[in-house]
């Protein structure tokens, strides 16, 4: 069995390692050695994640208090003989739970995905022999064989590698592919810089090689982010919490009012089982039933208006948490970046030339330094362009970007090699970090040459000039060694670009070489980012890039983007990566808090920076693409993963994907979040208005002495039927135009805060009054019997409360044309809910379910006299004492 200890593979020659290994470097593993081996390890599988069962997603849907509640309401009326109501209780917990089950049933499968990865089949070489296998057949110690355009199935040491790249993008987030080579690197290499090792789940860009089998299975490094993602808990959002938060104040409320006027009712000598349905029916009153189903209809509707704007949401809850969030930690290739490499500069022996300020004439002089330039770069090329698509194009990303500009400038590769057929080529070699290619020529043979710029300097004689090749004097060297570093601080990737000609095609390629120019590359930002982030600036709200990049390459594109105010800090993922979330230096945090950049950030870095700004108080959303940000986007408020270019990983761990990779659909559906936060707290603010003016109504009623104006059933279909359409009809409406204008709420800020609770407790004193003195007036000076006298007050606390609906307006906003009344779904909604209460007055059989007398034409125009008088009662207090949430005011306190 192997001794050799995988994690420090890549520090150690091929030999020690094959040694410890206990397997053949050349020959790989024979089969006997395979199966024992298999018994120990098991396959090449990830561990895969328990799903949730249906049962345990409904269970959920019954933990709430609030139904616990209700349900207890229910069971108190089967007890005392009220089936109706009983069942008109059961039927709205049956409807809560049923929505919540199935918005929750199609919850993301992010391990699924990891699995899918290991189903492919792999080359290997045991006994000698190269045979094709299943992945997961693989054990510790195979010698497996690589290709361009394979999938690396486990991580490998590098025993050979031709020319060797891979791309690491979905493990380390570095968009350039990263040369491979089989000598040891030092011991504290972090892991994109182990480059005699080939890691499960990257692609093999190009060259070939083989490699020994460290680790297979949860072993690998893919492997392990697959149990951070598992074990990185999901956040609870924000808008769960505030109504969990407000559903036990509710409770609390009702119990404490419940038990005070059921000891009222007994004091004053009410019978106890009429005292007990009173306290139903104030546990009735007090609890809002329709505030779920509202609630995940209007969070239902605000998915509907994301996926229009390419956003799709896929937990119901992170509709409302993008309106709170305050910090979005952006992953920057494919999210800032477009994800691939273009050239956007030549410096030249006469200038530097910007590709996008190009001078035509130039470009096409053949031997001018740019004329050569675009030569060299198609002909010391392995890379094919295809047919122009992204589908067809195969090889290095950089070798591409040289191809594309060059064929855009009409010097393609096949007009050039037609003209200078390739006869040699000596492919790319890690020491010196140089390739070459030598081609026929009219004179002798042609040397193209291209690799690294300090080694092609170092090795040129000359430099091509406007006039032709120059003598390179010391001077000379030195200023291109000095305008190399000058375009490497601005964050490009560079290439030095050589040429030469000599009669032997077997003349030393690296020697006597005359320097065409350097050559800078980037990935590029994506067009729509700096509006996005100026979007984001006006919004209040914070934008930090975390990428896999080196520093200087992280904040040119970190200023491209038009991200940070004025001086940019840049944090190296080192400096974080030992660092507790719970024991961390108060001076530490702060410095890390105000970065703006976090360079070759690792997959645990990026749960620390999530877990710290979350302990800071953020409300914290998380994009990325690559599997390497599964655990983050898990661990984040929201998970925001590309829908084009991303995994599926990423996307199955996140709580939205972004269809069109645009990060300015992130601003959109931030607007549409704090829309929908707004929307919801005016129908909370108007159905919890509504439900305590039935709590005092009945509980001042029994209080002094008075018959129950309400009954529980009556309630019952208030709370369902006239309250839940005008609050749905609330939570519909477009909302505030100037609300990406304002900063982010305070994270911390209730669904009802301090003043709002006490809108709620005025608005509810005015519905009372008038219920409350509608009730009277039908007793003692209409004389209308009990009953009669309940539909006077039944009447008047409904059309009450329909007209309460235009309370709930901003208290910046006009009286007369406000977001609400310009809401046409709130007009539609009050007519249906009239003609409801005309229903249940004039059919007999449904009035008399309801206990809903005819009061006659007197009680019928108090009723409707008495409920408009809470309207302007409202508006003036609104006018004169509510004070105004322009400008982002933010208030704590509350729930």
């Amino acid at each position: 069995m192997p001794k050799a200890p995988a994690d420090e593979a890549f520090c150690i020659s091929v030999d020690e390692f094959a040694k410890g290994m206990g397997t053949d470097p050349k020959a790989g593993l024979d089969k006997k050695d395979v199966r024992k081996r298999l018994e120990v390890y098991g396959p090449n599988r990830l561990r895969r994640q328990k799903k949730k069962g249906a049962l345990t997603i409904l269970l959920h849907q019954l933990s709430s208090i609030i139904v616990w509640l209700l349900a207890a309401a229910a069971l108190m009326s089967f007890v005392l003989g009220d089936f109706a109501e009983g069942v008109a209780i059961a039927f709205v917990l049956i409807l809560n739970s049923a929505i919540g089950f199935f918005t929750e049933l199609k919850a993301a499968r992010s391990m699924e995905a990891l699995m899918r990865i290991a189903e492919v089949r792999t080359r290997v070489r045991r006994g000698g022999q190269v045979c094709i296998v299943d992945a997961h057949e693989l054990v510790p110690g195979d010698l497996v064989v690589l290709e361009a355009g394979d999938m690396v199935t486990a991580d490998l040491r590098l025993s050979e590698a031709s020319n060797l790249q891979a791309d690491e993008s979905v493990l380390t987030g570095e968009s350039a592919p990263v040369a491979k080579r089989i000598e040891p690197v030092n011991r504290d290499a972090i892991l994109g810089d182990r480059f005699s090792m080939a890691f499960k789940g990257t692609a093999i860009t190009q060259g070939a090689g083989e490699g020994i089998v460290t680790a297979t299975g949860i072993n690998t490094e893919l492997g392990r982010i697959s149990d951070l993602a598992q074990s990185a808990e999901g956040e609870v959002a924000p808008l769960e919490r505030r109504l969990d938060r407000l559903g036990h104040r509710l409770v609390w409320l009702t119990l404490t009012l419940a038990v005070l006027t059921i000891g009222a009712g007994i004091l004053r000598g009410h019978d106890v089982a009429i005292m007990v349905q009173t306290g139903v029916a104030l546990a009735v009153a007090a609890v809002p039933e329709g505030l779920p189903v509202v609630a995940t209809l209007s969070l239902a509707r605000g998915m509907w208006r994301m996926s229009r704007r390419n956003a799709l949401i896929t937990r119901l809850s992170s509709v409302e948490t993008l309106g709170a969030t305050t910090v979005i930690l952006t992953d920057k290739t494919g999210t800032l970046t477009e994800n691939r490499m273009t050239v956007v500069r030549y410096l030249l022996a006469n200038g530097d030339v910007e590709v996008e300020a190009r001078d035509e004439a130039q470009w096409s002089e053949p031997n001018s330094p740019m004329g050569w330039a675009l030569r060299i770069g198609a002909l010391c090329n392995n890379a094919e362009l295809g047919d122009g698509f992204d589908e067809g194009q195969t090889g290095d990303p950089m070798e591409i970007a040289l191809l594309s500009v060059a064929d855009a400038m009409g010097t393609s590769r096949q007009d050039t090699v037609r003209d200078n057929p390739e006869i040699k080529q000596y492919a790319f070699d890690a020491d010196i970090k140089m390739m070459a290619t030598v081609h026929g020529a009219n004179s002798g043979h042609l040397f193209a040459v291209k690799g690294a710029p300090e080694m092609v300097i170092d090795v040129c004689t000359h430099v091509m000039g406007p006039e032709g090749p120059q003598d390179m004097t010391r001077d000379a060297r030195q200023q291109w060694i000095d305008r190399n570093a000058e375009a490497a601080r601005d964050g490009l990737r560079l290439l030095a670009l050589a040429v030469k000609e000599d009669a032997s095609k077997d003349a030393e390629p690296y020697e006597d070489l005359t320097l065409v120019g350097l050559v800078g590359l980037l990935d590029p930002v994506r067009e729509d980012v700096p509006e996005a982030m100026k979007a984001c600036l006006a919004a209040g709200v914070r934008v930090v890039m975390l990428t896999g990049d080196h520093a200087d390459t992280a904040k040119t594109i970190a200023r491209k983007a038009g991200l940070g105010d004025g001086e940019m800090t840049v944090v190296e993922s080192g400096e974080i990566a030992e660092l507790d979330p719970e024991t961390i230096s108060d001076d530490d945090r702060v410095r890390i808090l105000k970065a703006d950049v976090f360079a070759r950030v690792s997959p645990e870095a990026k749960l620390t920076l999530v877990s710290l700004f979350q302990a800071a108080g953020h409300i914290v959303a998380m994009t990325g693409d690559g599997v390497n940000d599964a655990p983050a986007l898990k661990k984040a408020d929201i998970g925001i993963a590309m829908g084009q270019r991303g995994t599926q990983v990423a996307q199955e761990a996140a709580d939205m994907v972004l269809q069109d990779d645009a990060f300015a659909t992130i601003i959109a559906a931030m607007r549409q979040g704090r829309v929908i936060f707004d929307n919801i707290r005016k129908f909370v603010l108007y159905l919890m208005s509504c439900n305590v003016s039935e709590v005092l109504v009945v509980g001042l009623a029994v209080g002094a002495g008075l018959p129950t104006p309400l009954l529980p059933l009556q309630i019952l279909f208030l709370n369902l039927v006239t309250d839940i359409f005008p609050a749905f009809a609330l939570g519909l409406g477009k909302g505030d135009e100037n609300v990406m204008t304002k900063p982010p709420r305070n994270p911390a800020e209730a669904i009802i805060n301090r003043r709002r609770w006490v809108l709620i407790g005025v608005l509810g004193a005015f519905i009372t009054i008038a219920t409350l003195g509608a009730f009277a007036c039908a007793l003692f000076w209409l004389g209308l019997e009990t009953g009669q006298a309940v539909t006077v007050a039944f009447l008047t606390l409904a059309l009450a409360q329909l007209w309460n609906v235009f309370n709930v307006r901003d208290p910046d906003s006009g009286m007369l044309r406000n977001e609400v009344t310009r809401n046409g779904y709130v007009w539609g909604a009050i007519a249906f809910c009239l003609g409801l209460i005309g229903l249940a007055l004039w059919i007999p059989q449904l009035a008399d379910l309801l206990g809903l007398p005819s009061p006659g034409g007197a009680g019928l125009l108090l009723a409707g006299g008495a409920s408009l008088l809470p309207l302007p009662l409202g508006q003036a207090w609104i006018s004169l004492a509510e004070p105004s949430d322009r400008g982002g005011r933010r208030q704590t306190g509350g729930a």
